[in-house]
């Protein structure tokens, strides 16, 4: 068939449009914050063998994590897919990335063949396990984490099977995550109807030869981007701190990065062992930070489907701490990305320092649960006001100022202040940027974040997660690294506790003082050549102090 060059524009955008509706669905029907606030999910489009033709990625992580499991599923179930099937799937050691992101996956059937795929991906408030809220520091194997779900279909040719889905729900302490999950089913079955609209428009032979055309304009759009990077074999590292059990654990990301012409090479076979703690993560977790970090240093117009990563190979050896065997604890596997782009961004900067951004503020996270008093009402939080900080600088741009969640949501207001208070018993009282923060630089980096809060329920279970604490963002070309991260607690008696970066907490009294700050990126190029109306302005405002500016800038 031949192909239309304006009608391949169409369906690239068509694709994308369907994605972007999905999306929107799940904003408006979900009710837990990480997904209705923070967007913590992505929704996909895939053909029928789970190449993926297109993603809304919310949160980036979590997008490469959805093809993956949809070929997974194509080929465990072979023939036995069905229309109105709907199938759930979390488990990480079946490609997922991470227990609490929990997928679901629904396929497309037209003239009674399958011709795609729609699935959503979303954080879940609960998923079983020891801890509430799906963080547990302790755990070392995957059943003292959470629910394991393997491919299994709660609708069987459009009929529920309540049996299922009662042993699963049975095992989750939220009733809030069935009503979630109702909405990643919803939102596949937007996407299944527009993709049946779609095919009803111009045909099943047209929309595969149109698909396949896109897939290798698509490739050779990547391969460009490679090969303007220059041949050679390139190495970097990041740091991984404490593994939640053991004092001075610390483990390094080393990656090999050769590139060939128009192909690119990720090899971390000399990446740290797993360890025996709570921080591992799942090859498809690692990946899919190898792929997003990538995504920074090239065209952002590049589609997102199939043929884009085809010129990509990565290689994660199982037993690494980026792809821990069967049964290891992986729930931290998400918040390895930081350090694995660390890496990657060292190792490339000496060839692309137009294209690299300095060190991003490294995670420091908390999450609260409880029971409401004014509700009587079980909650959960995760506290996105502080979550990570600023962005690194990078050549001619400073960088961004408190991240939040790393998508649509936004930076500063990641979390709605009311909305905070009303669906937590918390009451805040300080967030703000917090200055001084950022590394210095020519391009100083983003601002990291301050946030107080009084906790407002009794017998509080407070968890940590993160290494933020202990290594700050890193400099590039003569810039300054950002700041520290910390987390303090007054109790009502004025006791003082900092929690340990990976930690548990339970039994914290009402009327607890939480404190944070989330440090800023690091700094790009000599300070000192910084515009020097800009920094005035800066020092006006508060972003930096008078003595910080005469000692990192010489104004």
């Amino acid at each position: 068939m031949k192909i239309d060059p304006i009608l391949l524009s169409v369906y690239a955008r068509t694709f994308r449009s369907i994605t972007d509706e999905m999306s929107i669905s799940m904003q408006k029907t979900t009710s837990s914050p990480i997904l209705c606030e923070a967007k913590d999910f992505v929704t996909g489009l895939y053909d029928a063998e789970g190449r993926m033709l297109e993603q809304t990625e919310n949160l980036p992580i979590l997008a490469f994590s959805l093809a993956p499991v949809c070929k997974y599923i194509r080929n465990h179930y072979g023939d036995d897919i069905y229309p109105g099937d709907v199938i759930f799937h979390n488990d990480v050691f079946s490609l997922g990335n991470q227990n609490n992101d929990v997928a679901v996956y629904k396929p497309v059937f037209f003239e009674n063949e399958l011709v795609a795929w729609t699935a959503v991906k979303g954080h879940q408030a609960d998923i079983g396990g020891a801890v509430a809220g799906g963080y547990n520091p302790n755990a070392v194997e995957v059943w003292q984490e959470a629910l394991r779900i393997p491919p299994i279909k709660v609708y069987e040719k459009g009929k529920l099977r309540k049996d299922v889905w009662d042993l699963i729900f049975a095992n989750i302490r939220f009733d809030i995550v069935q009503h979630d999950m109702k909405a990643e089913i919803g939102a596949c079955h937007v996407g299944e109807r527009r993709v049946v609209e779609l095919l009803k428009k111009y045909g099943r032979e047209n929309f595969e030869a149109h698909k396949s055309a896109l897939f290798e304009a698509t490739r050779k759009m990547m391969e460009a981007e490679i090969a303007t990077i220059p041949n050679g074999t390139y190495s970097g590292e990041g740091s991984i701190y404490y593994d939640g059990r053991h004092e001075g654990s610390k483990f390094k990301v080393r990656v090999t990065i050769t590139v060939e012409d128009k192909r690119i090479k990720f090899d971390y076979s000399k990446t740290d062992p797993q360890s025996n703690g709570f921080v591992n993560g799942t090859f498809t977790s690692s990946a899919s930070a190898t792929i997003l970090t990538l995504l920074q240093m090239i065209n952002p117009d590049i589609p997102h489907n199939e043929g884009m990563v085809e010129p990509i190979e990565i290689i994660i050896p199982e037993g690494t701490i980026l792809n821990a065997s069967y049964p290891k604890a992986t729930t931290f596997g998400n918040h390895l990305c930081p350090p694995n782009a660390d890496a990657i961004q060292r190792a490339l900067a000496p060839v692309m320092p137009e294209r690299v951004t300095a060190g991003w503020n490294n995670l420091l996270c908390s999450l609260t649960t409880g029971i409401d008093p004014q509700k009587n009402d079980k909650y959960v939080d995760i506290g996105f006001m502080g979550l990570k900080g600023g962005s690194g600088a990078m050549l001619g741009t400073d960088g961004y100022d408190h991240i939040g969640m790393i998508d649509a949501s936004g930076g500063v207001l990641d979390q709605d202040y009311e909305m905070f208070e009303q669906q937590t018993p918390h009451r805040l009282i300080k967030h703000e940027y917090l200055g001084d923060s950022a590394g210095a630089g020519e391009w100083r980096g983003g601002l990291g974040v301050e946030t107080i809060f009084e906790i407002g329920s009794d017998n509080t279970q407070f968890v940590t997660f993160g290494d933020g604490d202990f290594e700050p963002a890193f400099g590039l070309f003569g810039g300054g690294p950002g700041t520290l991260n910390f987390i303090r607690l007054t109790y009502p008696d004025g006791k003082v506790v900092v929690p340990r970066n990976k930690d548990l907490i339970t039994n914290v009294p009402k009327g607890t003082k939480y404190h944070q700050q989330a440090g800023g990126g690091g700094g790009y190029g000599d300070p000192h050549k910084r515009d020097r109306a800009k920094l005035r302005e800066e020092v006006r405002d508060e972003v930096i102090s008078p003595a910080a500016a005469q000692k990192f800038y010489g104004l």
